[in-house]
């Protein structure tokens, strides 16, 4: 089963959603705010070799800001940036789309077609 971490007032994942929805893709909606994807399906998404650590943190959210990670990120090292996206939903870059084996990052129309789409 797909989960779909996501946020509802945020536009972006509702726009993936119904990309998701529009090509009957069963999916099972998480609030990555209250139920943030783990520490280790944050690494296995980073092992998949398709994301950098930077990308998966919201780097256009408040939390972001108040909290300097873009002073922080560049000196933490791999598993503290990780614990940290899985302690604090609002940091993660959303949606994240992930079957266990193959994610995205955000929502980009031909990336979700190259994953999500055969």
């Amino acid at each position: 089963m797909i989960k779909f971490y996501g946020y509802a007032r945020c536009s972006t994942c509702r726009n993936a959603r119904k990309w998701l929805d529009a090509r009957g893709i069963e999916h099972t909606f998480v609030d990555i705010t209250a139920d943030p994807p783990s520490a280790a399906t944050l690494g296995a998404i980073l092992d998949s070799g398709d994301y950098a650590i930077g990308e998966l943190f919201n780097r256009s959210g408040v939390q972001y800001r108040e909290l300097g990670m873009k002073d922080r990120l560049p000196d933490m090292s791999r598993e503290e940036a990780l614990e940290t996206l899985a302690g604090n939903g609002k940091l993660v870059k959303r949606p994240i789309v992930t079957d266990g084996t193959r994610a995205t990052v955000g929502f980009r129309e031909d990336r979700f077609e190259a994953v999500w789409g055969s």
